[in-house]
């Protein structure tokens, strides 16, 4: 059974994108392909129950399990070490994308204090948009309790379109809180 928002997609913002842009072909249109959540442990390389708990946090954010990243090689000025884990990542693709998008965009977001919206200017160029987040806490899924640390993360969200205003579009069709007035660079 497709996730809310993907029906909505198919619904709402195809028709809306074409006829905004005229495309030639439906395969024109532009879709999301994945959702690729990052976060740097930093020193919890050395706690490992640290590191657990961090780990715990992304499986239960994400809904799968995550990949833990190592260092390639040994860096003696970050007192670094080859082989040592230094983040961990989580690839969601189809209706995990999905949900974890509608969360983010209806849960998340506006249990931010203060919220005036993300930015236009973090476009790739390519149609992709990167955002940071300073803690984990927004989310309903941790409890305040259950969190070792305030550690933020990267998310990476990759679509088809070819042009930063295609991107733009495609995410306020899914009513990302973009800031008003705000221009993609």
């Amino acid at each position: 059974m497709p996730h809310r928002l993907q029906t909505f997609y198919t619904t709402d913002v195809v028709p809306a994108l074409q006829d905004q842009f005229k495309y030639a072909s439906p395969y024109q249109i532009p879709k999301l392909k994945k959702i690729v959540l990052n976060r740097g442990i930093g020193d919890a390389s050395s706690n490992s129950k640290l590191f657990e708990s961090f780990i715990a946090e992304a499986n239960l954010l994400t809904g799968q399990k995550c990949v833990v990243t190592k260092s390639k090689k040994a860096i003696a000025g970050f007192q670094l070490r080859q082989d040592v884990p230094v983040g961990i990542s989580v690839t969601l693709r189809g209706e995990r994308m999905y949900a974890f998008l509608d969360r983010l965009i209806h849960l998340a977001f506006p249990r931010i204090r203060d919220f005036q919206g993300i930015s236009t200017s973090s476009f790739d160029g390519c149609g992709n948009y990167n955002l940071g987040l300073r803690e984990q806490l927004m989310f309903p899924e941790l409890d305040y309790e259950s969190v070792e640390q305030l550690r933020g993360m990267d998310i990476c969200i990759v679509t088809t379109a070819s042009t930063n205003e295609e991107g733009l579009q495609l995410l306020q069709g899914f009513g990302m809180p973009f800031q008003r007035g705000d221009e993609p660079a």
